[in-house]
């Protein structure tokens, strides 16, 4: 199924649909693995703990927070998926941000992370049939199908990687050529 069979885009996660691709979805989630390899490593590394502004991630707190996200979104998509109707909880991503040992982490471990999880992602959906990708559930209040999920998995990733390239290496090296 593609992204223009989403019957009506859920509120907070249009943001994130809206920018993966209508592209069949096993399509899409294999092609933002080949995303990843767009985005300059050595920038990352370069980057890796600038925050562009007090209160912000710094680059390996984006790429944490990906990963978190993204496994969050596909235990939902599963467990509606099994047609559990057991309204799910939002999560706190401030929380999961402060309680990363980021410190100890390097952009190549996150970047293979993020691989791994994806490739897990692909795996699961890979078995969700079109009946199983229009069942609906509801996580903090907003009724979801799976379908939907698997996209706000591919635009929140594309959106978090606008950020990076926006936010940390535009604006770090406009501050460095300022200085």
């Amino acid at each position: 199924m593609k992204k223009s069979d989403i019957k009506k885009l859920p509120l907070h996660f249009d943001e994130y649909i809206n920018l993966a691709e209508d592209e069949e979805l096993l399509t899409a989630l294999q092609n933002s693995l080949i995303m990843e390899k767009l985005i300059d490593i050595s920038l990352l590394e370069k980057n890796a703990d600038y925050c562009y502004k007090p209160g912000k991630w710094s680059v390996k707190g984006v790429l944490q927070h990906i990963i978190d996200a993204e496994r969050i979104l596909a235990y939902r998509a599963l467990r509606f998926a099994r047609n559990d109707k057991t309204v799910l909880p939002g999560f706190d991503e401030a929380l999961y941000g402060a309680n990363s040992p980021l410190a100890e982490r390097a952009i190549n471990d996150l970047l293979e992370e993020l691989k791994v999880v994806r490739i897990g992602t692909i795996l699961l959906f890979k078995n969700f049939n079109e009946k199983i990708l229009l069942r609906r559930g509801v996580c903090f209040n907003i009724e979801i199908d799976v379908l939907s999920l698997g996209f706000s998995i591919i635009g929140h990733q594309q959106h978090h990687f606008n950020v990076i390239t926006k936010n940390y290496f535009n604006k770090r090296e406009n501050n460095e050529n300022n200085q």
